[in-house]
C-alpha cells in the first residue's frame, strides 16, 4: 500500500471527494487541448473497495472471500487486496505468477479455472499451490497425473432454473457426484470439499439456499466415500452497485441462514466464495471522447411533422469499444447509460443515437437506441460502474494502448 503514495497515478482525496469530482479535474486538463484521438481513462476509488471489504466481512462473518484475478487485474486492486487479506481465484498459470509477485502466499491462492491446460497444471505445484476444482473426469485424470498432491473441490451445478442450461455454467449434477468421487478415489486424488457458483447476474437469494443444500449433500456422499472433507466454495454472483446494496444484505442474510442449517459453526467446515463484481464495479467510473460521428437517415418517420421536428438518427464512435473496455459486454454486462460531461442546454433536442467504437471496426457496438443531445467530436462520455470485466480480458488491437487509471483514495479509508 505504501507504495502507491510513489506512483504518479495515485492521488490522495479529502473525504467527500466523489470520484465524479477527480474525473471532472482531470477532463478539465484534457479539454483546453481538444483532439479527436484523446485517449480514454478511467478513475478508480480504491476507497470504496475497502468499504466494500468491510461490508462483506460484517454481512457474511464465516466467508473468506477470494477474488477473481480475471474480474479486474489492475495492479492498484490487487495490491489492495492482498494488503486487506483477500485469497485470489486465479483461472492461469500467469495469473498465478502475478498475484505471487506482489507476496500473495500460495495457501491464498485457489485455482478456480474448471478445464486447466496440463502445462498450467503442472506449473501449480511447483510453486505451491494446491487447491484446485474439478467437475469431470477428464479434468480429474489430467490433476491426478500432473499433480498427485492437489487439494480439490468438487464442482455442482446447484441451480436447476431453466435458464441455468442456456448459460455457460460449469458443475456436474448430484447424480454424478457419487460417481466422479469413486473416481478419484480410484486415482488417489484428495477431494476437500465442494465448490458451486450460480453466475454472475445476480441470482435470487433464495437459488444459494438450495445450492447450499445440494453441497451438503454432496457433502455426505464424500463422508460416506471416506473422504475428509471440510471447505465449501459459495463462488460469486454477489451484486456490486450502490442500487443493490439492500439486495446484497438480503443474499447474506439468506446464506447465512443456510449455512447455520446444512454446515453449522463448529462442524468443521470452512466457507469461502469469490465475489468479483460486487468488489470493483462501482470503484471504477471511465470516460471516453467522441472520436468521429455519422448521422443516418431515419427510418420511416409517421408524419411530416415528425419529419420537420429536427430529428437526427446519430452514431458516435468512441475512441474505446468491445475489443478493449467495452469488452465486459461480451460477459452480457449491460452498457451502463453514460452520461455527459458538459451539461446539454435545456431547449436541445434529443436524438435516437448509437455508440460504436473506433470506425475502423464496423462489428463494434456498444450500445443502441440511446436518446442524446446532439454531441461533437471531442466531447467525452462518462460512465459509471465500469469496474468488472473492462480490463482483464482488454487487448491491444489496433495498436491502441490500454486506458490509463488514476487511482483515489480519501484519507479516513486510507
Amino acid at each position: 500500500m505504501n507504495g502507491y503514495l510513489n506512483e504518479s497515478n495515485f492521488m490522495m482525496v479529502e473525504e467527500g471527494f466523489t470520484t465524479r469530482d477527480l474525473l471532472e479535474n482531470l477532463l478539465v486538463e484534457l479539454c483546453p487541448a481538444v483532439r479527436s484521438d484523446q485517449q480514454a481513462f478511467f478513475v478508480a476509488d480504491l476507497g470504496d473497495i475497502v468499504k466494500k471489504h468491510l461490508r462483506f466481512l460484517k454481512a457474511l462473518p464465516r466467508v473468506k472471500p477470494y477474488f477473481p484475478v480475471k474480474c479486474n487485474g489492475s495492479e492498484g486492486v490487487m495490491r489492495l487486496l492482498a494488503e486487506l487479506g483477500t485469497g485470489f481465484a486465479c483461472t492461469t498459470k500467469a495469473e498465478i505468477s502475478r498475484v505471487q509477485s506482489i507476496g500473495v502466499p500460495a495457501d491464498k491462492i485457489f485455482y478456480s479455472s474448471p478445464c486447466k491446460q496440463v502445462a498450467h497444471i503442472k506449473y501449480a505445484p511447483s510453486h505451491g499451490v494446491r487447491l484446485m476444482t474439478f467437475d469431470n473426469e477428464v479434468e480429474l485424470s489430467k490433476v491426478a497425473r500432473s499433480h498427485p498432491h492437489a487439494r480439490m473441490l468438487l464442482g455442482i451445478a446447484a441451480d436447476s432454473s431453466p435458464s441455468a442450461h442456456l448459460s455457460m455454467t460449469f458443475g456436474t449434477t448430484l447424480k454424478s457426484c457419487r460417481r466422479l468421487l469413486e473416481t478419484a478415489k480410484e486415482q488417489d486424488v484428495e477431494v476437500v470439499g465442494v465448490s458451486f457458483h450460480l453466475g454472475s447476474h445476480g441470482p435470487e437469494p433464495q437459488a444459494f439456499a438450495q445450492a447450499v443444500a445440494a453441497a451438503q449433500l454432496a457433502f455426505e456422499m464424500g463422508t460416506e466415500l471416506g473422504y475428509q472433507m471440510y471447505l465449501l466454495d459459495i463462488g460469486g454472483g454477489f451484486p456490486g452497485t450502490e442500487d443493490t446494496r439492500a439486495r446484497f444484505e438480503e443474499v447474506a442474510a439468506v446464506i447465512n441462514s443456510a449455512l447455520d442449517l446444512y454446515f453449522p459453526d463448529g462442524c468443521g467446515v470452512e466457507i469461502m466464495a469469490t465475489p468479483g463484481r460486487y468488489y470493483v464495479t462501482s470503484a471504477f467510473t471511465f470516460a471516453s471522447s467522441i472520436t468521429a460521428r455519422e448521422e443516418l437517415p431515419l427510418e420511416q418517420p409517421g408524419s411530416e411533422e415528425e419529419e420537420s421536428d429536427g430529428k437526427k438518427s446519430l452514431v458516435y464512435h468512441l475512441s474505446d469499444g468491445i475489443y478493449s473496455t467495452f469488452s465486459c459486454l461480451l460477459f452480457d454486462s449491460p452498457c451502463p447509460k453514460p452520461q455527459l460531461h458538459k451539461r446539454p442546454c435545456p431547449e436541445r433536442p434529443s436524438h435516437s443515437s448509437s455508440l460504436r467504437g473506433p470506425p475502423e471496426h464496423t462489428e463494434d457496438h456498444i450500445a443502441e437506441g440511446l436518446e442524446l443531445p446532439e454531441l461533437q467530436v471531442g466531447d467525452w462520455l462518462i460512465f459509471e460502474d465500469m469496474g468488472a470485466y473492462t480490463m482483464a480480458t482488454s487487448s491491444l488491437l489496433g495498436g491502441r494502448p490500454r486506458p490509463r487509471i488514476t487511482y483515489a483514495m480519501s484519507r479516513l479509508a486510507w
